[in-house]
């Protein structure tokens, strides 16, 4: 039998040396993904700004310095759970409307999907961007730069479509894309109040429909 070689060697924060690179990090990983979902919750109601380290920690039952240290600051962790809230989104709508065919058909999907979103998302507060772009659209800086990315890029999504289906003959050439864009984006943000402020519970039905008939105007 060989030598006992004794316990193995631990690093400062208690994790065994040879396990530094899985036990640990899928630690970490597991902390800081709790730390940003409690974030989109409590941003989802209170508003990014409102975001603090404090209140985090008070939520989550750990210290302070223990919710900042997977970030740095408290930007980098109110940007770390815009991103979040915006791949959530993107999971639930752009990911699976990107299985229809380009154009008309992959609109259509998307159109359902994002409706149901907004009908039945997971936010308490209804859409995020949409409250996020109410919070930050008069507050220059890095949050509100950050936001104008993501919402550039579902505009421009949107807009790709339209002009595929227009190529293929599905929505008319003489629509402007642009305006159709914004048309959706409006109704959109119309059944997010109808939905969180009014209680309409046809709204989500109404955006679907309003939504389709401005694609085939």
């Amino acid at each position: 039998m060989g030598a006992d070689r004794g316990p193995p060697s631990r690093t400062p924060s208690g994790c065994p040396s040879r396990s530094i690179t899985t036990l640990c990090a899928e630690e970490a990983r597991r902390t800081r993904d709790r730390i940003v979902a409690t974030g989109v919750t409590r941003a989802s109601t209170d508003g990014l700004e409102a975001l603090t380290i404090g209140s985090l920690a008070e939520a989550l039952g750990m210290s302070k310095a223990g919710v900042v240290g997977p970030f740095g600051s408290r930007a980098a962790l109110q940007a770390a759970v815009l991103a979040e809230a915006a791949e959530m989104f993107t999971a639930a709508v752009v990911a699976p409307g990107e299985k229809a065919e380009p154009g008309l058909p992959r609109l259509r999907a998307v159109i359902d999907l994002w409706c149901g979103y907004l009908d039945g998302g997971p936010f308490p507060n209804g859409c995020f961007v949409t409250a996020a772009s109410c919070e930050l659209d008069g507050r220059p800086g890095e949050l509100r730069g950050l936001l104008l990315d993501v919402v550039t890029r579902w505009r421009a999504f949107l807009r790709e479509q339209v002009v595929v289906a227009q190529g293929a003959g599905d929505i008319a050439a003489s629509l402007d894309a642009d305006d159709l864009v914004t048309t959706l984006t409006g109704i959109a943000m119309a059944a997010n109040q109808e939905i969180q402020l009014l209680g309409d519970a046809t709204a989500g039905a109404r955006a679907r429909r309003l939504m389709l008939a401005a694609l085939a105007a």
